[in-house]
């Protein structure tokens, strides 16, 4: 297995760079910025510099590898097409470049909510909704696809138990970024998580169960 990890350095991507370096598992990290992914991004992860709106860029960036992982997401600012070209169109052209390069599986960081149409985060360009036609997307590809929807996200780690759930089903609660790249890294050797969308938070009462158990259990 080599994964090919698009948003690398975003605060998600570079968590899940890193537990798979940790775990030995040949990485390329797609990054803008060489200088900046250096200080932020394991030693033994391949760098490769490219733009997910530049399908050229992607077709030689992906180049041996055989898993994908997608951590990409707009950052907050004042681009009202920023959702748009970064959680549609940037997905849009992974997959298009995944199928092409016979990607054995990829896995999506899409977010909580994306099926609900008056929700506040659509406030910010209705990056939520464009989350979601990435989702169907991905889904009508033909690729085998994970997708992850995580609920609040948090840079500080705890010792919660992960609760997953069916599309659809949970609409609050949060979860430690490393937790989803554990979740999206396991998603990789789990055939229960082939094909599936799953949501996922960690409540301080849930259940410990293993990360396979819970892919089976949706």
């Amino acid at each position: 297995m080599k994964a090919f990890v698009a948003g690398a350095t975003g605060e998600t991507g570079r968590r899940i760079v890193a537990q798979l370096v940790e775990q030995g598992i040949p990485v390329r990290a797609l990054v803008r910025d060489l200088d900046r992914a250096k200080t932020i991004l394991p030693d033994a992860a391949e760098l490769v510099v490219g733009d997910i709106l530049d399908m050229d860029t992607l077709r030689d960036a992906i180049a041996d590898c055989n898993v994908l992982l997608c951590a990409t997401g707009a950052a907050p600012g004042f681009n009202p097409f920023a959702p748009l070209q970064v959680d549609y169109l940037g997905t849009k052209n992974l997959v298009d470049v995944a199928k092409a390069k016979n990607i054995e599986h990829f896995v999506l960081v899409s977010s909580l909510c994306t099926s609900k149409l008056l929700h506040p985060l659509n406030l910010f360009f209705l990056v939520l909704v464009w989350k979601k036609q990435a989702e169907q997307y991905i889904q009508n590809s033909g690729l085998t696809y994970t997708i992850v929807r995580p609920g609040g996200l948090k840079n500080e780690d705890n010792d919660n138990s992960i609760v997953m759930s069916a599309p659809d089903t949970l609409f609050e609660g949060s979860i430690p970024r490393t937790k989803v790249a554990q979740v999206c890294i396991e998603a990789l050797t789990a055939s229960a998580s082939y094909n599936k969308i799953v949501e996922i938070v960690a409540p301080p009462e849930a259940l410990d169960r293993p990360i396979p158990d819970l892919f089976a259990s949706v």
